[in-house]
């Protein structure tokens, strides 16, 4: 897969239910018969990394039958189906049924077996879960192919997703993360306008999840009564809120339903009601007429946000969306330096917010090792605000939540070095 998160959940389901029907994953795409590929069409480069991957894995196995799915898939079908080894395009619409469409089998009820079998043998994707909760947008950002790509909002069933993540608790997940193309917007299209709190709220009582993350959610999505949910500590301290420029002129040509004022006094409340909260965001550079005035202004306001990390994108121009037909058009070597100016920023302001917690205790989801020294493994992991963590131990800590002190940031590797844990 490529792209964002709710890729790698639908990506990641997939993979179960082909294990429900007792096929075997291979992580060598030289030893499959069948491969499935979801891409992403959010920018150029993107649909191009789509194709590339694509024509890669065919090179690797010229015999195994690709089938690809996703929004360049949806957007893009007649080039995708002539891409080399491609037999069969699915759009998102269809991408449910993926699974019974490649292998001609019906998709069993959540199979626990197979899933435990892989993680006793210590896969490591089992610490943490992407759970889908909805999908599509019916907002109209000038800016966003995804809406096109995915269509209107639709969300699943309360109780069909607390019981994934019940099974997925017991297949021995540590973590699910809720995703969705426009996650706060859950329970809309039934009429629901707190939907995504109850969902929380559902998953938190009936669940014995040890964390539940949110992903992406729409800073005009938020209430503050919302932040009533970080009462249960299992909720991890981290919210990601879209801005994609901090100027207000540009934000109206956006059609971003927020403001500066509104975005300072979200983030306020939000730090406010939940202490050491991890606020990250993403950042469009170069939108079409961004002036250097515009976008100095929004530096600045992202300055005074003093996120805990930025996600730069340079201004994509993305068929069929508005922005793609608006006047001026910002040239890639400027929009390339103040892409280059905000990912200098960002590695700031993500250290900075690390070296708070420096000298402090913390609990920490062991999520890989990535490698080991003569004194242990180099265990990794992630604290709920979502600081990134290494140590080393003599043992493979794995899935395993431990308290350690946070000793050491690591600007290079964007990283905290803590102390030996467990005895």
């Amino acid at each position: 897969m490529l792209g964002c998160r709710l890729n790698q959940s639908e990506i990641e389901t997939m993979s179960r239910q082909f294990q429900g029907q007792g096929h075997e994953l291979v992580d060598d795409p030289a030893l499959a018969d069948w491969i499935v590929v979801n891409t992403c069409a959010v920018t150029q480069d993107a649909a191009r990394g789509s194709r590339q991957l694509v024509r890669q894995l065919n090179r690797a196995n010229p015999g195994a039958e690709i089938t690809v799915t996703g929004c360049y898939a949806q957007l893009a079908p007649q080039e995708n189906a002539a891409l080399p080894g491609v037999v069969r395009v699915v759009g998102n619409r269809e991408k449910d049924d993926l699974v019974a469409l490649v292998s001609g089998e019906p998709v069993p009820v959540f199979d626990l077996e197979p899933v435990s079998r892989d993680a006793a043998a210590g896969w490591a994707g089992r610490t943490r879960a992407f759970v889908k909760v909805q999908d599509g947008c019916d907002n109209a950002c000038t800016f966003c192919v995804t809406t096109i790509a995915r269509g209107e909002g639709r969300s699943r069933p309360l109780a069909e997703v607390v019981e994934e993540v019940r099974m997925l608790v017991a297949a021995g997940y540590r973590e699910a993360v809720l995703t969705g193309v426009h996650l706060g917007s859950y329970g809309h299209d039934r009429g629901e306008r707190n939907g995504l709190e109850a969902l929380v709220r559902a998953i938190l009582s009936d669940t014995d999840i040890a964390r539940l993350r949110l992903s992406s959610l729409e800073p005009w999505d938020l209430s503050p009564a919302f932040f009533d949910l970080w009462q249960d500590r299992r909720l991890c301290r981290h919210l990601h809120l879209p801005l994609q420029s901090g100027c207000d002129a540009t934000l109206r040509r956006m059609a971003r339903r927020t403001t500066q004022a509104q975005f300072r006094l979200l983030v306020n409340e939000a730090r406010a009601r939940v202490p050491d909260m991890c606020i990250t965001t993403d950042v469009i550079a170069g939108f079409p007429g961004e002036t250097d005035e515009e976008f100095a202004i929004s530096e600045a306001f992202i300055r005074e946000m003093d996120f805990a990390g930025l996600h730069v994108f340079r201004y994509s121009k993305r068929p069929g969306t508005a922005a793609a037909r608006m006047r001026g058009h910002v040239p890639e070597a400027v929009k390339k330096a103040r892409a280059a100016r905000l990912n200098q920023l960002a590695a700031e302001l993500e250290a900075r917010f690390a070296a708070r917690f420096i000298g402090r205790q913390a609990e920490v989801l062991w999520e890989h090792v990535a490698g080991a020294t003569e004194d242990g493994f180099l265990n990794v992991g992630y604290t709920d605000s979502y600081v990134r963590v290494r140590c080393v131990h003599p043992r493979v800590l794995t899935n395993h939540i431990t308290p350690v002190w946070m000793e050491r940031y690591d600007p290079d590797a964007a990283q905290v070095y803590v102390s030996p844990v467990l005895d």
